[in-house]
């Protein structure tokens, strides 16, 4: 295939394209007419147009509650290029959908819906499937965490403040405050997960449109009836019902947002301790399977944790962008911020899902030399020790105590309450 024809190969993102069936364009396409399904569908609980929704459901490909549409046939690259038209791909995409059913079912197509719902409904279902991949690979590092810290509970090490020797510590309490960060990101991400909503509002959040629609059909409460229809919508995707349309109202992304990017904030402090741990001159810790180097055989290199920390440096700014987006969201629908949000928290997605998956790797494979960790402790047990001799003065026993083995406070108890809350969690 030449490469003018391929629009990512990932040959600059080893991390970030993971899992294109998840965010890659053809899984928004299929978020998309699932959506277009979904609402005819939720339309059909009203009373409205069901025998259409039936067959609109097996022209392409409907699959059940919460499933992506996959065997739909529309060309991606066509609705791509006619996208730039309209400023987004939803309003091809209706076309297209039109076209390839009957006359008579044309009209449940897109009922009462804008652009805004469709697409704003997509990402909901795409970002709620790609979360839990995450969330499940970020489960297999906390398990692989918790073994090693049961495993090296009073190994015996040194900690780093400020880049120096500070005092003694046991390998497994390294590991327990990045247990504990990971775990509390991965909640706070399917709490948010969870509560993700569909969107249907309507041309500019009144739902308007559809309580027409309603009126037309002859249903008794045509607004009741088209707050229904929006329930069901959600049903139909197993998203959140929405309390009202969120077109400005950016929470959805933004605490999104926030949770994918704690998340690989956790990852990128733990990896930071992996890459300094596995320097030569330390060598604590090593990748199961380093990388190496096109020019220097002898390398090992850490190429997961540097893969994680490249995600994190990033991951932030990403962050802010969806942040800065919802600060814009004005009127009934901005001009420009929605727009910057779709790349964004696709990319961010990404990011979340290949740091979830080298996290899993890492953890599961990491090697730990807990005999350099101990030498390098005794090495340094003078300064280490300095802090014991300072609270305890120098007529008490202690003070003579060289033993770092012997100053190591509450690490077991720390530990023990590490791995309480991680056995609570899994």
């Amino acid at each position: 295939m030449p490469t003018d024809d391929v629009v990512d190969l990932g040959l600059l993102a080893p991390l970030g394209p993971d899992r294109p069936e998840l965010v890659g364009d053809g899984a928004v396409l299929d978020a998309l007419v699932t959506v277009e399904i979904a609402l005819a569908r939720a339309w059909a609980t009203q009373g409205v147009g069901v025998d259409a929704a039936g067959r609109l459901a097996a022209a392409f490909g409907w699959r059940g509650v919460g499933e992506p549409v996959t065997g739909h046939g529309l060309d991606g690259g066509a609705l791509a290029a006619a996208a730039a038209a309209g400023g987004n791909p939803v309003i091809p995409l209706v076309t297209a959908l039109r076209e390839r059913v009957e006359a008579a079912d044309r009209p449940s197509v897109h009922r009462g819906a804008t652009s805004h719902d469709v697409l704003d409904s997509a990402l909901m279902l795409v970002a709620h499937r790609a979360a839990s991949v995450i969330v499940a690979d970020a489960r297999r590092a906390e398990r692989a965490l918790a073994r090693l810290i049961e495993t090296h509970r009073t190994s015996p090490a040194v900690t780093r403040t400020l880049g120096q020797h500070a005092v003694p510590t046991t390998i497994g309490l390294r590991f327990a405050p990045r247990l504990a960060a990971l775990q509390r990101a991965r909640t706070q991400l399917e709490t948010v997960a969870a509560s993700l909503p569909a969107q249907f509002g309507g041309a500019a959040g009144t739902l308007a449109a559809a309580v027409e629609h309603a009126r037309v059909a002859g249903l008794a409460d045509p607004a009741a009836a088209a707050l229904a229809v929006s329930d069901a919508l959600a049903d139909e995707l197993a998203l959140a019902r929405p309390a009202l349309p969120w077109h400005v109202t950016r929470w959805p992304i933004t605490e999104l947002g926030d949770a994918l990017t704690r998340l690989v904030d956790a990852a990128g402090a733990f990896a930071a301790d992996v890459a300094t741990l596995s320097r030569s001159e330390i060598g604590e810790l090593a990748e199961g399977t380093p990388g190496g180097s096109s020019a220097m055989p002898h390398k090992q290199n850490p190429v997961d944790a540097v893969l994680i920390r490249g995600a994190a440096l990033r991951a932030p700014f990403l962050g802010a962008t969806l942040h800065a987006a919802s600060a814009q969201a004005v009127d009934q629908r901005p001009e420009g911020a929605w727009h910057a949000e779709w790349p964004t928290l696709r990319e961010l997605t990404r990011l979340g899902l290949g740091t979830a998956a080298a996290l899993a790797r890492l953890t599961e494979g990491l090697v730990v030399d807990a005999d350099t960790a101990a030498r390098t402790l005794q090495a340094a047990a003078a300064d280490v020790l300095a802090e014991r001799r300072a609270v305890v003065g120098p007529d008490d026993p202690a003070a003579s105590d060289h033993d770092p083995g012997h100053y190591l406070g509450a690490a077991e108890l720390l530990v023990d309450r590490a791995l309480d809350q991680a056995g609570g969690e899994q």
